[in-house]
């Protein structure tokens, strides 16, 4: 059995580690740099970088930066925001990142997932989906950073990013975002039980319960998680042993 991995994810804005509720409120949660190390050394399984306003201001990725962290880290490296064209991901793993994330680029232009995936191979492309439930029951699918609803499905739109060539889904839903109320199970469990790729929950985790609860009843392959582990209220390594008590397969 494949072990389920911990992500910690820095949400970037003007350089710093940002958290918000969903999707707003944005407050400092400190230097990516050392916070990228610290949980490297933690026994994070990956880690995950998200430039939250490139879309929407139209430039790229921050290069430097996304060198400066993978520099001071040996865990794989996931990076996002601002990613529309081969050139920009292979200029990202020019710069240390292993994995690229794309999101609003993807769903305007889903043939980048085949050109990306065709370059550098499906393990390399993470489709991000921002997804809400919204009052007809259905998920729907949100873009450039949750400002801009869709009338796609969440899980239609996964289905087609597989068949195009996604290697992994990180699926993050709005309406638990920051609320620390626990994971979307019942989506989570969908698109799980639905395709064929990993997928990675993201939004709402609160306590190691929760954690528990994404694994078991959801079977997600990996929870990404934010403000526990920046304001240093769910330690990584206690975690992964509560998991692992609960018969959940991580590496410690």
């Amino acid at each position: 059995m494949l072990t389920k991995r911990i992500i910690p994810c820095l949400d970037i804005k003007e350089g710093r580690t940002v958290k918000g509720v969903n999707f707003e409120g944005l407050r400092d949660a400190g230097d990516p740099v050392e916070l990228g190390k610290l949980y490297a050394q933690q026994g994070a399984d990956e880690l995950v970088f998200l430039d939250i306003t490139a879309t929407i201001e139209k430039r790229k990725t921050l290069r430097e930066l996304v060198s400066k962290i993978a520099h001071n880290i040996n865990i794989p490296f996931t990076v996002g925001g601002g990613i529309s064209s081969v050139e920009d991901v292979s200029l990202l793993l020019q710069n240390g990142a292993d994995k690229t994330s794309i999101n609003t680029s993807a769903f305007r232009n889903p043939q980048l997932i085949s050109d990306l995936a065709k370059e550098f191979g499906s393990q390399c492309v993470v489709l991000a989906i921002d997804t809400k439930k919204e009052a007809d029951g259905e998920w729907y699918v949100y873009l450039n950073g949750g400002r801009v609803k869709t009338d796609s499905k969440c899980v239609d739109w996964a289905r087609q990013a597989v068949d195009l060539g996604a290697g992994e889904i990180l699926l993050t839903s709005m309406n638990h975002d920051g609320t620390k109320q626990g994971f979307a199970i019942d989506i989570t469990k969908t698109l799980s039980e639905t395709l064929s790729v990993p997928v990675i929950a993201s939004g709402g985790g609160g306590k190691i319960e929760h954690f528990v609860d994404v694994f078991k009843t959801a079977h997600a392959d990996a929870a990404l998680a934010a403000s526990i582990f920046h304001f240093k209220e769910v330690e990584i390594r206690n975690l992964k042993l509560t998991l692992k008590e609960n018969h959940i397969p991580v590496r410690i």
